[in-house]
């Protein structure tokens, strides 16, 4: 299978997520985590897909100097809501506000990835359609102070509380929007 596959490569996840770790252990991947401290600015004039796309790329350029084995994976998540990016809060009242925002509200979705070794890179996305009901104000204090979700895109996980109770429908990856299109990822690494 893809373990044997990749037994070449010493496959390093450049990700702190531990929703991304999992995936790869459910996967049966061999892998360590790498984090390399990245100033996640893009320029102001990339939309959706663009600015995901370049926060992986430029994430895998803090890795220098790959041995002939490495592969790197490295990837970033958005919330699209009406033309602007949702990205993660850092406290209860941006929480809120994220959430309000997205109450009611169809929003996309997206994560870029990119695989990288020392002689070859790719990088390619998914998108995801989510739909939320209207949220309560209720609902969304609930949420906020039993699941701090402040390390998330668009500040939920649609494997959570709100997830279950919000989210009426969804077109497409149901893991892509927990953080990775493992699909995607899974058929990348087996064409490698």
């Amino acid at each position: 299978m893809l373990s044997q596959k990749l037994s070449y490569y010493n496959i390093i996840l450049a990700s702190a997520s531990p929703r991304r770790q999992q995936f790869f252990k459910e996967l049966n991947i061999d892998f360590t985590v790498q984090v390399k401290s990245v100033n996640e600015l893009y320029p102001s004039h990339l939309k959706a897909i663009e600015i995901t796309d370049y926060l992986a790329d430029l994430k895998s350029k803090a890795f220098t100097n790959l041995a002939e084995n490495d592969l790197i994976i490295t990837s970033d998540t958005i919330v699209w809501l009406e033309n602007e990016p949702l990205e993660k809060v850092s406290n209860e009242k941006e929480a809120f506000a994220m959430l309000k925002k997205i109450s009611g509200k169809k929003h996309e979705v997206i994560t870029s990835v990119c695989i990288k070794t020392a002689h070859f890179q790719k990088i390619f996305n998914d998108t995801t359609q989510v739909y939320f009901k209207e949220l309560t104000d209720e609902e969304i204090h609930y949420y906020i102070q039993n699941y701090q979700p402040f390390d998330k895109a668009g500040a939920y996980g649609i494997q959570e509380w709100i997830g279950y109770i919000g989210v009426e429908k969804i077109e497409g990856s149901y893991f892509n929007v927990m953080g990775l299109p493992v699909h995607k990822l899974y058929k990348e690494l087996q064409n490698l």
